[in-house]
């Protein structure tokens, strides 16, 4: 799978993690975990921010197991939302 396949992340309105500026993720990858609601497992709550000046954040994993897009550890979606207050996945449906 290449990068022009993965997943893009089209939002992310977690304020406080040190990769969201202005509500656009600057990781390179993310992961998506199993903590409770499919949680972004990149998330950094630091007041320091990181990341790229410029970047097409992609789902580089997922864990989720009971994801309907999760096929192999790999996002099928489109893209992905990222939000709430623990960096959720918004796009996780249940399968």
């Amino acid at each position: 799978m290449s990068t022009a396949t993965l997943p893009t992340i089209s939002n992310c309105t977690v304020a406080a993690c040190s990769y969201n500026h202005a509500d656009a993720c600057s990781a390179a990858a993310v992961t998506i975990g199993t903590k409770p609601e499919a949680a972004c497992a990149t998330f950094i709550p630091l007041s320091v921010k990181g990341g790229l000046d410029r970047v097409t954040s992609f789902v580089g994993a997922c864990t989720k197991a009971d994801c309907s897009h999760n096929s192999h550890l790999e996002c099928t979606a489109e893209s992905i939302r990222i939000g709430a207050d623990k960096a959720d996945c918004l796009t996780y449906s249940a399968r």
